[in-house]
């Protein structure tokens, strides 16, 4: 189970970005992050992923911290993809950051072999995050924070992106987190909707209309 446990953080000292977050989801679950512009939701994916340490509080997968080297448990999957790339490394050795290539999961997402020889700044915005995804995969996570992600993808590009997601993580018993601006998106993937409100008041709901 991944456990956020009354999580606090500040960018500077003043008043918190978040303050006494709590969440839990199981394997099986696909939480969307909801809240209103400016609440935190990206700090929070970040913190969750351990890209961020936590003011105070703490984040845990299976009562043990997130580790401080090597593959992480929980990988996030950013709205800037060109931000989660080292500009200086062809995308080949940046897929190998987390194993060996997988090409089932390349084909899956439309990744043509002659891109792989190319740096980031030679790929498309969409062309990346297909790259980010693979790479967050491949990591073989227990659970998968994807932050706004299909945003830059047109409608095929989105169902291909999600399809290829989600049976990843039905057939490796990954839970997913995700945050979007689409209720339609939302509609479909949640199981569970967690509220991350500015005054801190933080609720789960079942997710009516999820599959």
């Amino acid at each position: 189970m991944l456990e956020v446990r009354d999580v606090s953080f500040s960018y500077r000292a003043g008043t918190p970005v978040l303050a006494g977050v709590s969440l839990c989801v199981h394997p099986e679950e696909r939480v969307r992050i909801s809240a209103p512009s400016g609440a935190g939701k990206t700090t929070l994916c970040s913190l969750i992923a351990g890209y961020r340490k936590p003011c105070a509080g703490d984040v845990l997968v299976d009562g043990a911290p997130l580790p401080d080297r090597g593959l992480c448990p929980v990988q996030l999957i950013g709205q800037h993809p060109e931000r989660m790339l080292d500009p200086r490394m062809r995308m080949r050795e940046t897929l190998r950051e987390a194993g060996a290539l997988d090409v089932d999961l390349m084909e899956a997402l439309g990744i043509e072999s002659r891109w792989l020889g190319r740096f980031p700044h030679e790929l498309s915005g969409g062309e990346m995050q297909r790259f980010c995804i693979v790479r967050a995969l491949m990591a073989h996570p227990r659970y998968v924070v994807a932050d706004e992600i299909s945003t830059m993808l047109d409608a095929f590009a989105q169902a291909q992106v999600w399809k290829t997601i989600l049976a990843w993580c039905a057939q490796h018993d990954a839970g997913l987190l995700f945050t979007t601006h689409s209720n339609a998106l939302a509609a479909h993937l949640a199981t569970r909707t967690f509220e991350l409100r500015r005054e801190d008041e933080m609720r789960a709901r079942p997710e009516s209309e999820a599959v």
